[in-house]
């Protein structure tokens, strides 16, 4: 079996900008002196004259941003996670949010997987700090080849948008020549009758690896990606909910207010039924390699397929 190619979505980013540039006259990038992490500095280079280095001031950065909105451009506001929804959420809310102007947050190294550099960087609640903003689209792409066409389709979209991306190479698991990014639409990767796994980002692939392992215990589970956390594809839950019975979320972000809440919301109107979220629990990471992080707070597919056996021998 040929192995299976990865690469990290914040480069999917910076390479997905500088192809579509050309396209999209209009298209403007905003950085926050983290060019070479967030892989803007791609654009930067082929573009040095639509490329803004902000500094490291985020919430200027925000306002910059808000201000070229407003003049007609499509801005794409670029730093970490931590500092797109966390330092600068005030001005995202107020400055971008609360008039609905057509800016794009490019959130890189969110999640525990940033790894070494520890908890004051680990972003485990930007999901649930951008949910809370009206009109915000909040979109978690799951490899290179939905990380590209997400931000395309951004671009196509009027109104904010925040995008979150990842520093560890994650698993391709679409083929560029046949996906499209669909505006709020759940994938279905896998079906199955006995229970539903639901997942974003990075842990995707670690949901369609646990369905597998399962699948040679004779356990049916359904695999479902959630690539936009808001608007969430309430449709494809509930028929979730409904077949199967049972929905397991996993995500690599506090279990408080992101996609297992998102899901939970759902289900409690739809078809009511039991939802085991598996992500950080009300904890802080701490700084270790990102895989042995990963492993430790359970993101990985054996912990998923040991939660599902334990709910349906329950």
């Amino acid at each position: 079996m040929a192995e299976v190619k990865k690469k990290a979505t914040r480069e999917s980013y910076g390479e997905a900008l500088t192809a579509l540039a050309e396209r999209y006259p209009q298209l403007v990038v905003l950085d926050a002196d983290l060019a070479a992490a967030t892989k803007t500095g791609i654009f930067k280079k082929a573009y040095p004259d639509r490329f803004f280095d902000c500094g490291i001031a985020e919430e200027n950065m925000m306002g910059v941003a808000a201000g070229l909105a407003a003049a007609g451009k499509i801005p794409f506001a670029s730093t970490f996670a931590m500092f797109a929804a966390g330092r600068a959420y005030e001005i995202v809310r107020n400055s971008i949010g609360y008039p609905g102007l057509n800016v794009k947050i490019g959130a890189t190294h969110a999640g525990i997987s940033v790894g070494e550099d520890g908890a004051t960087h680990q972003c485990n609640e930007d999901i649930a700090l951008m949910r809370t903003i009206p009109g915000m689209t909040v979109i978690v792409p799951c490899d290179d080849t939905e990380a590209k066409s997400a931000v395309e389709a951004a671009i196509q979209h009027q109104g904010p948008v925040y995008m979150r991306f990842g520093r560890l190479a994650a698993p391709i698991l679409n083929d560029p020549k046949t996906y499209r990014f669909e505006w709020g639409k759940g994938v279905q990767l896998r079906d199955g009758k006995d229970i539903t796994i639901v997942a974003t980002g990075l842990m995707v692939a670690e949901a369609v690896q646990a369905a597998e392992m399962l699948a040679r215990e004779g356990i049916s589970a359904r695999v479902i990606n959630i690539h936009t956390i808001k608007p969430l594809d309430r449709d494809m839950i509930c028929m979730a909910a409904k077949e199967t019975g049972c929905i397991v979320t996993v995500e690599e972000h506090s279990i408080i207010g992101g996609l297992g809440s998102a899901v939970a919301d759902c289900v409690t109107e739809c078809c009511p039924v039991p939802v085991v979220k598996i992500g950080i629990n009300d904890e802080y990471g701490h700084s270790g390699s990102a895989v042995e992080l990963l492993k430790e707070f359970g993101l990985t597919a054996d912990n998923i397929a040991a939660t599902v056996k334990k709910i349906l021998n329950h």
